[in-house]
């Protein structure tokens, strides 16, 4: 992971008074999230933005949902741990109201201003103010792939009203940002650990593309100056690496987890 100047260092925007430097510390925590090469690393950076911006805690949810059988939660934790343990002991993420804003709306919000829509959420607020979101923003994280797949970025604070008035102001453009790239080190993540753990060849992918492009065996064939039928074989083996029926479920989970 690439050294990030101590906060003395700093003169990119010309950091003087206290919240000054806080914003130098921020840009250069993000700017280094994208390089970061272990999850460690990621939640390391994570952790000093929490503290850079005034919080108390902080979680970062990627979920994806494709059907019944495929569906994930990735998630960073720069909290109390015990929250961790509450969320997944409990299954909140059947009824998380941030997670819900995020498959709703591409808009940052306080979380006093959510509306919770059942005794269910409203336990889970409770929960969580324990932990240190007595008072978060919350901030979506949308993908290219629309609804599938989704980031939600929930900043907390053990003070009711950290986040009111210019503080929220300046912490949603900040947290916006900051959920914007967890979301993007995340999804390359998950990328290269489907590629690692697939062996999948850049001319397997280039099988995808002519998928996408709508291109029938022959076609392909063709272009590739092989017969349809060995067009077929190498899709059923593509099929078999990313546990897909056929070459159209394969193309969505190449979709879904960035291969294309």
């Amino acid at each position: 992971m690439p050294r990030l100047p101590e906060p003395s260092e700093s003169h990119a925007l010309g950091a003087s008074t206290g919240a000054q430097d806080h914003g130098a510390r921020l840009f250069e925590i993000l700017a280094c999230i994208g390089d970061a090469d272990t999850t460690e690393s990621a939640l390391g950076l994570f952790r000093e933005a929490v503290t850079a911006l005034g919080a108390d805690a902080g979680v970062f949810m990627s979920h994806l949902r494709d059907d019944a059988t495929r569906t994930s939660l990735r998630s960073l934790w720069a909290c109390d741990p015990v929250w961790a343990a509450e969320y997944a002991s409990h299954n909140w993420f059947e009824h998380d109201p941030w997670l819900r804003h995020a498959t709703h709306d591409a808009e940052p919000i306080r979380s006093n201003a959510l509306k919770l829509t059942s005794a269910k959420e409203e336990a889970f607020v409770a929960a969580a103010a324990i932990y240190g979101f007595r008072s978060a923003v919350i901030a979506p994280a949308p993908s290219h792939i629309g609804l599938s797949r989704v980031g939600v970025l929930c900043i907390g604070s053990h003070q009711p009203e950290r986040f009111e008035g210019e503080a929220y102001t300046r912490a949603r453009v900040w947290v916006r940002a900051l959920a914007m790239e967890l979301h993007r080190w995340l999804l390359q993540s998950v990328r290269q650990e489907l590629l690692l753990r697939s062996r999948i060849t850049e001319a397997e992918i280039e099988l995808l593309r002519h998928e996408e492009a709508g291109h029938s065996s022959k076609v392909i064939g063709a272009a590739l100056n092989v017969e349809g039928k060995t067009i077929d074989c190498r899709f059923q083996r593509l099929n078999a690496k990313l546990d897909a029926p056929d070459r159209r479920t394969a193309l969505r989970i190449a979709r879904l987890y960035g291969l294309l």
